[in-house]
């Protein structure tokens, strides 16, 4: 994120030791061992600092945090720390970063981090004067919105806007649904919308004479999107015994795919949220209220569809392009009480949740690629295969050693199963051998 972060390129991590590569970060990243502590979970999330932030806790639960390499996010370096349990994620997205890095990497933008706080506007004797008294006291209703948070306030962000919809075919007759639009600048935005939601019900009751119900963020956050493109060039495409021509053209009809059909687009865009999900999580962000804004997003012109696309350029590059809701935050929940959360947004340097937001949408075009370019070459199954055996081993009994060489074995058979994985154990530990 400036000339003090670390390069993302590390020929060869992968291949040291655990402790090799915690060696290197500590040595190259701007991190403490505190902080590293923090991040590798020697010393992170405690059983009496999640007592304060869930109830009922009885401990805590933990997922593998890998390192993607090779990202430039808008001409920047960034590690980016991803915290899941599925093989083969974390791997796909490094090396699709390095193909986009001999193309100048991930441009990336967002737009203003403005969320909607909506308010269920029943029992209204009119629809359309209650909707036109609203309108015509806006500029009260954004000062008293204002109030909620001089912080805020200060900092840049508070509300924008109110808008008016009428749903007429509702399950109890139709209704009215205030809009409220609050910048929350650097946080995720859910506790400052609420609170002007609740701030403005009574005001929005005396207004209209109607009666407000729901007064609730929405997570569909179509106003505060993240983008990111790509483009790759045609000679960082071929591999084995695939031209760079067969691996573009193959990408891009495996999209058009998700883009004609729903039922493609729900396992493609899955594909994505692996990569944004892991980030998300790794910085103690919400991935089910983004979850929900990606899908509803997918589906807005009616169709669930494809949130990326992939095409080609004049120079006859692949070129990709995402765009999404990311409600993010650096600031408040658990980004500040979960030491791994921020030690995860020190390693990228972020300053702002825009940002964040940044790399998050240009990890999930890259994971998505990694996807496209696996299932329209040699399949989805060989390199993700050979990392799960790695897990069938473990899960069969093998310990040290045997683990690398009994995956191996699997993926050699074609039979990454663990009563497979049990009887080569089983031959392998006998009196006989």
């Amino acid at each position: 994120m400036n000339s003090n972060q670390p390069s993302s390129r590390i020929p060869g991590f992968y291949n040291l030791s655990l402790d090799d590569r915690r060696a290197h970060l500590l040595r190259h990243a701007p991190l403490t061992g505190d902080e590293l502590a923090a991040l590798t979970g020697e010393a992170g999330l405690t059983a009496e600092n999640a007592d304060h932030m869930i109830e009922n806790v009885i401990g805590t639960h933990t997922l593998p945090l890998g390192i993607a390499l090779n990202f430039v996010v808008s001409g920047r370096e960034v590690l980016v720390p991803m915290a899941i349990e599925e093989p083969s994620v974390v791997a796909g997205a490094s090396y699709m970063a390095k193909l986009a890095r001999a193309g100048g990497g991930f441009k990336a933008e967002t737009s203003p981090p403005e969320m909607i706080a909506q308010l269920q506007l029943l029992d209204v004797g009119d629809l359309q004067v209650a909707r036109k008294a609203l309108l015509a006291e806006k500029e009260n209703l954004l000062s008293a919105a204002a109030e909620v948070d001089p912080v805020l306030q200060e900092l840049g962000g508070g509300p924008r806007d109110i808008e008016i919809r009428l749903l007429e075919n509702s399950p109890v007759g139709p209704f009215l649904v205030l809009h409220l639009i609050y910048d929350v600048r650097d946080a995720m935005g859910a506790n400052a919308v609420n609170t002007a939601a609740e701030r403005l019900a009574p005001l929005v009751e005396s207004i209209s004479g109607g009666r407000v119900h729901l007064r609730i963020l929405s997570n569909l956050a179509d106003r505060r999107l993240a983008r990111a493109s790509c483009t790759i060039p045609l000679s960082e495409l071929a591999f084995g015994e695939f031209s760079g021509v067969e691996v573009r053209q193959g990408v891009i009809e495996a999209w058009a795919f998700a883009a004609a059909d729903p039922y493609r687009a729900a396992t493609h865009n899955k594909g994505i949220m692996n990569g944004v999900d892991a980030v998300v999580i790794a910085t103690g962000n919400d991935w089910r209220a983004i979850e929900a804004g990606a899908h509803a997003y997918a589906v807005r012109e009616g169709r669930y569809t494809s949130l990326s696309s992939w095409g080609e350029d004049d120079q006859d590059n692949l070129v990709g392009y995402l765009e999404m809701p990311l409600a993010v935050g650096i600031v408040g929940g658990a980004t500040k009480v979960h030491p791994g959360a921020r030690a995860a947004l020190k390693l990228m340097g972020v300053k702002t949740a825009a940002e964040l937001a940044e790399i998050i949408v240009s990890v999930g075009l890259a994971q998505n690629l990694a996807a496209l370019r696996a299932l329209a070459t040699e399949g989805i199954q060989r390199g993700h295969m050979s990392l799960h055996a790695r897990q069938v081993a473990v899960a069969a009994g093998a310990q040290g050693d045997q683990i690398s060489r009994l995956a191996e074995q699997l993926v050699a058979e074609e039979t990454v199963r663990i009563d497979r994985a049990e009887e080569i154990l089983k031959e392998w530990n006998s009196p006989a051998k």
